[in-house]
């Protein structure tokens, strides 16, 4: 058991996860899956300790479910300067529960770690600061949540249940990193109280002219350990129609442990540059060798020492939180060989992802100190997502007393606003197709195995774009092929 719990907790700080639902997969075992992923109404299984733990009490056996699924996502970016796909990543999701049930109590009870959600990806694309060299634009967001579930059944049509889960995140993500130049608060010049942030964005030849300033960063090894809540009430009417409905709270979590580094070389070259330029016009005849060093000591004039770089190390923590989220679910048994069922549910992101606080401390370069105002800062990198409609439809039939076969279509309303799309957070994909079957092995064992695909979709930026310049008119799009493969062994 110590292993099986050491190889899950390996899965869960190894998977990138891509995102179905915003950062939110569809489903979580393979049966339901292949029927759209509807299960708030569906009283089938384990994976009701994710959608509506109400639903165990109708589970009429003990049940132990694994599951394991490979995602293959799709990717591309285009903008002034890039037209390419992401890497072609492969990506694993494993859960597994346990339902215990007796007929002897109104009281079932469960346990189980399912990968819950998440983001992610990797490209090399070219940034015009940064000339020919290509830059990692890397992410990594993946969630895993477990713990136990309860359910009480008061009659044999009505029955309420509760999931306390521990939540496990990791985050991770490389880019350049752009601010708005008056981010910079350090004081450039004590006579006026000119900060460095007011001088980079002044018109010249008293500023630089920028609108942005732009580091390569590397933020990694964040962690991150909450609790989320779900309820449910579920509602059998009889033998061939049944009613759920379910609350999951938000989930806020503190990402701690964390390392940045921020490299503002090729800005303060930039910015160099421009200086040297501008003395060249206003002494003519001058080399530019004399300019450089007429700037060297202007830079040091103002606490910038040249010698020592624009290269920091800081300790970082995020914040950030998941949204709570409302469902209502209903199957029908139309024939004793065919169910139908649905799932609508409404996740509140305008809520949860507004933006994303990155908290900057011990920074280590004096320089970059001095241009900020400190070695410690906040930094709230915009979201802005929008509320989103999940609905599900599907079916399955019984074609023989052995095997099962599924349909199922899954609609989500896409929550990313194209004032803050980018590639590495590409969680835009809105139309998903599925199929799977399950066969009876033996009594006791089935074998459940679905395919899921989530059709292309694409997104064009605002221009301007609220992340950085380089996104402005941008395009991202991602696509993702899903394969899930579930056992599921009754006791």
């Amino acid at each position: 058991m110590k292993v099986s719990l050491k190889l899950l907790l390996v899965f869960m700080m190894t998977s990138t996860l891509f995102a179905q639902s915003g950062t939110r997969l569809v489903g979580f075992d393979a049966k339901s899956i292949g029927r759209g992923g509807t299960s708030i109404g569906v009283f089938d299984g384990g994976e009701l300790m994710m959608t509506n733990p109400a639903g165990l009490s109708f589970v009429n056996q003990s049940m132990l479910n694994v599951d394991f699924s490979m995602m293959f996502p799709a990717l591309h970016f285009q903008n002034k300067l890039n037209n390419v796909d992401g890497d072609n990543n492969i990506f694993p999701l494993p859960s597994a529960s346990y339902l215990r049930s007796c007929d002897c109590s109104d009281f079932t009870w469960g346990i189980g770690f399912f990968t819950a959600g998440g983001m992610g990806a990797d490209y090399k694309l070219n940034h015009a600061l940064f000339g020919t060299t290509k830059q990692e634009y890397h992410s990594k967001l993946a969630l895993m949540q477990g713990g136990f579930s309860a359910a009480y059944k008061f009659n044999e049509h009505f029955s309420v249940g509760a999931s306390l889960h521990m939540v496990y995140s990791m985050l991770e993500f490389s880019m350049p990193y752009s601010l708005n130049p008056l981010s910079m608060q350090g004081v450039a010049n004590p006579m006026i109280g000119m900060t460095f942030g007011q001088m980079f964005a002044g018109t010249p030849p008293n500023g630089f002219g920028y609108d942005e300033v732009t580091a390569a960063a590397k933020m990694s090894d964040l962690t991150a350990l909450g609790f989320n809540g779900k309820i449910g009430l579920a509602y059998k009417v009889d033998n061939k129609l049944s009613f759920g409905l379910s609350y999951t709270l938000p989930t806020s979590l503190t990402y701690t442990g964390g390392k940045a580094t921020m490299d503002m070389t090729a800005q303060l070259n930039d910015a160099f540059g421009k200086a040297v330029m501008g003395w060249m016009m206003q002494n003519p005849g001058k080399t530019q060798a004399q300019a450089q060093a007429a700037i060297m000591t202007q830079f040091a004039q103002l606490g910038i020492d040249m010698s020592k770089g624009v290269v920091a190390n800081y300790d970082l923590d995020v914040d950030l939180t998941f949204p709570a989220s409302f469902g209502y679910g209903v199957s029908y048994k139309a024939t004793d060989c065919l169910m139908l069922a649905a799932d609508v549910e409404y996740l509140m992101w305008e809520n949860a992802f507004d933006k994303m606080t990155l908290k900057m401390k011990g920074g280590n370069n004096a320089n970059i100190n001095k241009m900020m105002g400190g070695a410690a800062f906040n930094i709230d990198f915009p979201m802005n997502w929008k509320n989103s409609l999940m609905l599900k439809v599907g079916g399955e039939y019984l074609a023989t007393k052995d095997l099962t076969v599924r349909l199922g279509y899954t609609f989500n309303s896409n929550p990313v606003p194209e004032a803050t799309i980018f590639p590495i957070f590409p969680a835009i994909v809105e139309n998903h197709i599925m199929a799977g079957l399950s066969y009876k092995v033996s009594a006791p064992l089935t074998i459940n195995a679905a395919f899921e695909m989530a059709l292309n979709n694409s997104l064009k930026a605002s221009n301007p774009s609220l992340i950085a310049n380089e996104y402005d008119g941008s395009t991202s799009a991602l696509s993702t092929k899903l394969i899930h493969i579930s056992c599921s062994y009754a006791f």
